[in-house]
């Protein structure tokens, strides 16, 4: 058996999504459906990644090839199949898909229980072809998800910097490093959600993302990285030779205006930071005219880091800025085990207590920045909300919503939706009717018949972040 094409996108979608064309009122002509945060963790979201997949996946053509190849699996599988219908794109539309999206700019932070995007039918041969997308369309919740919660980790990090820091501004776009790729379950999602993340800050080990960033959102070099050790280059070495070892970090990458990151827990961090660190290469560091990042791998996040904060200062010492904190000479911290929204919190409250600016110390964030999310993070739903139907008495609107009385969170919105600014306040509006210009709207045509109508640099989308 010949196995099935990879770029066939009919075959992107939920099983029973193919028996749903026989399921609408007849005479149905139009469908519109909607995605929303319907709450969750965040009290807004900030919108990103549906353009990756628009170019990616929906930019595709579907041939008569794909049909047959879909209709021989999906019948197969126990599903009826619109084969007509997907015939239609083919030979109507040369493939393209008679759709359009809308949807709120990348970047922007929106309000939970607002519209971010709506999806509607351009040929009315095919009422059920935004319901067949929407489950493509939905993964959109992962970008969104994390780039959410990044944004949320920023705005902490950006308040301690302001509090204790001279240099916030600079500061800011590398104190949360992405370690995560290892930690995710493709390829594609490293490079999806590593982007994500790059929407609010500039430092990444996650190459993936890289080049995400540079083919799908026109960005040269999306991040920024230093060189690092691990524990295999450090205890190759030997125990005997653990000095050795941070002294050829400093030989190899240290000189002026560089920074390095030394990972120092492999045998006795207290003692690494006080006779390594500290006494033997202690001048060696200094004179090298480079940055020398400690970093602690094990242990309560929080006691380690105020461990080698303190320790650290007893040997290189401290200047005070102008907001009266302590900045460490020479070095600084680099915590990247155990690190989330908690930890994070406790170590600059720890900082802040003991005199210290947030300045001291960056984060590295894996499994909890790429994968500790899900699409009930944020509660988001993809729901039809509109019909138009040819019934016996003509044309007619059907609103469409749902109202379980075991869950009221759960209603959903019905209507033509449109995103409004209103004052400072974001607001959707909920219309009775297709034929609607959508005045003052925050929403854009990014897709329609096929065609990507809006291609924004991630520069472009780091400005509304």
């Amino acid at each position: 058996m010949n196995p099935l094409a990879d770029n066939n996108i009919i075959l992107d979608t939920d099983s029973y999504k193919s028996s749903h064309f026989l399921q609408y009122p007849a005479g149905t002509r139009k469908l519109f459906s909607y995605l929303e945060s319907r709450g969750g963790r965040y009290p807004a979201t900030r919108f990103f990644g549906l353009q990756y997949i628009l170019k990616r996946y929906l930019s595709v053509r579907v041939t008569a090839e794909m049909v047959e190849e879909a209709r021989e699996l999906i019948t197969a599988h126990g599903e009826p199949f619109p084969y007509d219908g997907w015939m239609h794109i083919v030979t109507a539309h040369g493939g393209k898909l008679p759709l359009e999206i809308r949807a709120v700019p990348e970047g922007m932070l929106v309000p939970v229980h607002n519209a971010l995007m709506t999806v509607t039918n351009t040929d009315p041969a095919v009422p059920w072809l935004p319901g067949w997308f929407e489950t493509s369309l939905m993964r959109v919740w992962y970008t969104t998800t994390v780039a959410t919660q990044s944004y949320y980790l920023r705005e902490i990090l950006k308040a301690a910097l302001e509090q204790t820091s001279d240099r916030a501004a600079e500061e800011l776009p590398f104190k949360l490093h992405d370690f995560g790729s290892r930690g995710v379950s493709s390829r594609e999602s490293a490079g999806l959600g590593g982007l994500a993340h790059l929407i609010n800050f500039q430092g990444s080990d996650t190459l993936e993302a890289l080049r995400t960033g540079r083919n799908y959102y026109g960005a040269d070099i999306a991040a920024f990285s230093i060189p690092a050790a691990e524990h295999s280059t450090i205890t190759s070495w030997g125990k005997a030779h653990e000095v050795d070892a941070y002294r050829n970090m400093v030989e190899k990458f240290s000189k002026p205006g560089s920074v390095y990151a030394v990972v120092s827990d492999s045998y006795d961090l207290k003692y690494a930071i006080n006779t390594h660190w500290g006494e033997t290469l202690r001048q060696q560091v200094i004179d090298s005219g480079g940055t020398l990042v400690v970093r602690p791998d094990s242990g309560d996040p929080a006691s380690m880091v105020r461990l080698a904060v303190r320790a650290l200062a007893a040997k290189f010492g401290t200047t005070t800025n102008s907001k009266g904190f302590m900045l460490l000479n020479h070095v600084r911290v680099l915590q990247g085990d155990g690190v989330d929204e908690d930890s994070i919190r406790e170590i600059l409250q720890n900082l802040i207590v003991d005199g210290f600016s947030a300045e001291n110390v960056a984060f590295g964030m894996g499994g909890a920045l790429l994968q500790k999310v899900d699409r009930d993070t944020q509660r988001f739903a993809y729901k039809a909300s509109a019909a138009l139907i040819d019934g016996p008495e003509g044309e007619y609107f059907q609103p469409i919503y749902k109202d379980p009385v075991t869950d009221p969170g759960k209603r959903s919105k019905d209507g033509v939706l449109d995103l409004v600014r209103e004052g400072q306040r974001l607001v959707t509006k909920q219309y009775q009717t297709f034929d609607t210009e959508y005045p003052d709207s925050v929403m854009r045509v990014v897709y329609r018949d096929g065609e990507v109508l809006v291609d924004e640099t991630l520069d472009v989308v780091r400005g509304r972040a």
